[in-house]
């Protein structure tokens, strides 16, 4: 009697390939902020695109080797979108050091 009963085979349901992806929280909300390098370009040049945990980031008028701090914005299925809220050159401790320092005067 063996494969009559597929119950018994210890399968947990029919096998689909090419089906819907299983649910997993994306590893972004909205508001956070990030420090990214920009891998790619979408498709329509206008966006560049960064990996956060496998997560594919577009990053409006970001360009590819851009370092960036990105802010999210929006987080769809399988993706989120960002704005840059600073470059990460800019954030360097001398640029801080000098910023306070003309404060003080």
């Amino acid at each position: 009697m063996e494969g009559t009963s597929s119950s018994s085979s210890g399968s947990r349901g029919p096998r689909r390939f090419g089906g819907p992806r299983p649910f997993r929280l994306a590893p972004v909300s909205v508001g956070q902020e990030y420090d990214v390098t920009i891998e790619s370009m979408s498709r329509r040049g206008d966006s560049g695109v960064a990996k956060i945990q496998g997560l594919v980031v577009f990053v409006a008028g970001a360009r590819v080797g851009d370092s960036v701090r990105i802010r999210i914005t929006k987080v769809g299925s399988g993706f989120a979108t960002a704005e840059i809220a600073d470059s990460i050159e800019s954030l360097s401790p001398d640029a801080e050091t000098e910023t306070s320092a003309d404060s003080d005067e």
